[in-house]
């Protein structure tokens, strides 16, 4: 199964790459199906909220790729990618995809189990579908106990009538939902949720030390059969056994005998952004607050002879430069200071809003006690936030100081230009740089797992802060996988090829024009943010992008608009284009639900033609973290979407300074699609609006204001 073992090796390293994390409960351990319970059936316990983890697992020509994360502290999420060989009629190997959500209902009390539900596989071809109810009692310090009812595949061992059934006859019969040797998948196999017979199962897990925990289960799953309705190895017994060893904090190695005949493997690796690896992070000490003697804090001007406001500018200047801040414009009155900067150095505005703040009490005449900061990215102004210079001085070193000075801050839409002056901008106009890159493409039937490895040189020249010209330019030196796999697709007059041919656009030995743009950032009115960016706006596509965002600076509702002229890129990359064009477009709505909860819809006009719309949820952590999810529908019939019958992926933002421990603003994002097709596809796009101008709205700031004295 060469394939797999591919899959398997690059899987292994990525695990082994991820970075450690503090210790966690001990109990709490990952089957082969990469959630928390035995060897193969679960348990009713959580990981700790926030946890994500990557679990590998192996046994009986299975291979198991699953990415679980703890969504809220009784919510939960997978997403699994398996390689199940010689699986279909002519002896082919599966790869299939599959998402599972599983819900725990109670914390467990001294006499009562937690307990939980789950679907298994309900978003995929249905090979490994399922649903559970289970509960967990710990017994003493070292023992836990679980049992649970299990449907569909779960219910294939000694099943009896379902209980459901004295709902309603339906409940008895459980209808074929998915056929994998036809039917596309993706879709959700709703009528067959908790139908048809069920079947007991349950185990017991022995934890002698944080280190080993040993486990026996009995599996309630017999349904290891190939599209031939062969047994895909020998079923002797329900009765598994299995060990877990964890070598070091976030690191699970498992070891099992299946079935009477079968041993297995996993590993799996835990992250949690909670628990960063540099709890006080190694940022450079702050300069202290500048505290005025009373005599002078009660003056009511500044003698500019003795100290001209020129000379005030260009000592903040000079100051703010130290801590990665540049100050763009500046507004001095006798009891008053406005400026606008911008931060290059910290991942969140609340922190450089603090930095500056401290600043502002050295450099300042002492008259000076209203201070307005209006943060800026792109070269417009993000928000106002005003304070009293007084605020700042006594909230420094109080218990409560950081709640203490956002209650007393004053958030506010940022104020036109009038009275600004502008400060020279001490970076320079251009910079460039060269670094190497990683480029997955993953989940095609093909090549499972394709990589290219290359270096990228980027450049920007800033004609105006709001005005930039970039573009970068990449020389791939190593890819793996066949590139005569990648296939032209002519597509259809009802669904044209739009991305499917992406595998094209990876095969070129020559530098390539990754990206080349020109964009204009400005302030078209009150709460009103717009954007135009025309070029070679991403891999595939040139044209010309627009947008619009109200987003009033207090609300935790934005609302933005998008229009875009795209024309295909020849598969070379260079300068030339394809004869394919297309205007799309959306109407988007984002909402702050607080908690870090940040949910987007957007409803229009995709690449192909085809209209619908893209819901997404995401959880962001105080540390910078982004983990979340998205499905998109259109008018795009399931059939000819093709496999996966529509769009969906989890989408992962790693803060560098997590790993480091030093302030930056760069992250590392990645996509797990379950698919790369045409329909709802959307044009990619660097520097849409609502993430640029959120980090500067109250919400954000909130979020964040722990940093505010960091």
């Amino acid at each position: 199964m060469a394939h797999a073992l591919r899959l398997g090796t690059a899987s292994a390293l990525a695990l082994l790459l991820a970075a450690p994390v503090a210790a966690q409960d001990r109990a709490v351990t990952y089957t082969l199906y990469g959630t928390p319970g035995l060897l193969e059936m679960p348990t009713a316990l959580s990981a700790d909220d926030g946890e994500i983890a990557g679990t590998l697992g192996y046994f009986g020509g299975q291979l198991r790729n699953s990415f679980t994360f703890q969504v809220t502290p009784r919510l939960s999420g997978t997403f699994r990618y398996s390689g199940i060989q010689e699986f279909l009629s002519g002896g082919d190997d599966l790869w299939d995809r599959s998402f599972d959500l599983r819900f725990r209902f109670n914390d467990e009390g001294i006499y009562t189990p937690m307990v939980a539900v789950g679907l298994q596989d309900f978003l995929g071809t249905g090979i490994y579908s399922g649903e559970y109810v289970v509960a967990t009692k710990t017994i003493g310090d070292a023992v836990r106990v679980t049992a649970g009812l299990g449907w569909g595949r779960l219910g294939t061992h000694n099943g009896f009538t379902n209980p459901l059934g004295i709902l309603g006859d339906r409940f008895e019969t459980r209808p074929t939902t998915f056929d994998p040797r036809e039917d596309e998948g993706g879709t959700p196999g709703v009528d067959a949720f908790f139908r048809g017979d069920a079947a007991v199962f349950g185990g017991v897990e022995w934890a002698p030390n944080e280190r080993w925990i040993l486990k026996a289960e009995y599996s309630s799953d017999d349904a290891y059969v190939d599209a031939r309705d062969q047994p895909l190895f020998d079923y002797n017994s329900p009765l598994n056994f299995g060990v877990t060893w964890r070598p070091m904090p976030g690191v699970q190695l498992g070891l099992g005998y299946l079935y009477g005949s079968q041993l297995s493997f996993t590993g799996t690796v835990t992250v949690n952004p909670n628990e960063p690896i540099f709890w006080s992070g190694l940022d450079p000490a702050p300069q202290p607050v500048a505290v005025r003697a009373d005599a002078v804090h009660a003056a009511q001007s500044w003698d500019r002879a003795a100290l001209p406001e020129a000379t005030v500018r260009d000592r903040l200047a000079l100051a703010l430069r130290t801590e990665g801040v540049e100050l763009n414009a500046l507004e001095l009155t006798d009891r008053t200071a406005r400026l606008r900067y911008t931060n290059t150095r910290y991942r969140t505005e609340a922190q450089a809003m603090g930095r500056v703040a401290r600043i502002l009490t050295q450099e300042l005449p002492p008259s000076i006690e209203q201070l307005t900061l209006e943060p800026q990215q792109a070269g417009i102004p993000l928000s106002s936030v005003t304070f009293a210079r007084t605020d700042i001085e006594a909230f420094e070193n109080e218990v409560g100081g950081s709640a203490a000075t956002l209650a007393q801050a004053r958030f506010d839409d940022a104020a036109g230009r009038g009275g600004l002056v502008d400060v020279p901008p001490a970076r320079d106009r251009f910079s460039w740089g060269i670094r190497p890159y990683l480029a997955l493409q993953v989940f095609d039937p093909e090549n499972p797992l394709e990589i290219s490895l290359g270096a990228e040189v980027s450049a920007a020249y800033r004609i105006q802060p709001n005005l930039i010209f970039s573009g970068s330019i990449r020389q791939r030196f190593v890819r793996t996988g066949d590139s005569e796999d990648d296939q032209f697709n002519p597509g259809t007059d009802d669904l044209p090829a739009v991305r499917t041919n992406a595998g094209l656009y990876a095969q070129n030995d020559h530098p390539v024009l990754q990206d080349l743009t020109l964009a204009y950032y400005g302030r078209p009115g009150r709460n009103l943010y717009s954007r135009v960016t025309v070029g070679y706006l991403e891999t595939m596509y040139g044209g010309l992008s627009t947008e619009v965002l109200w987003a009033p600076v207090a609300s935790r509702l934005a609302v933005g608009a998008e229009v875009n002229y795209a024309k295909q890129r020849d598969f070379d990359q260079l300068l030339e284009f394809r004869d394919y064009d297309v205007v799309t477009g959306h109407l988007s709505a984002y909402y702050d639900f607080g908690n870090g909860f940040h949910g987007e819809i957007d409803a229009g006009r995709y690449l192909a033609g085809d209209w619908g719309a893209t819901f997404a949820l995401d959880r962001e952590f105080e540390n910078g973290w982004r983990v979340g999810g998205y499905f998109t529908l259109t008018d795009v019939p399931f059939d000819d979407f093709g496999e996966g019958s529509f769009d969906k992926g989890i989408r992962v933002a790693i803060p560098v300074d997590f790993i480091f421990g030093q302030p930056t603003r760069r992250e590392i994002t990645s996509t797990l699609r379950s698919l790369n097709r045409d329909g709802g596809a959307r044009l990619d796009v660097e520097g849409r609006l609502y993430d640029i101008v959120r980090e500067g709205h109250y919400a954000d700031l909130e979020d964040s204001w722990g940093r505010f004295w960091r």
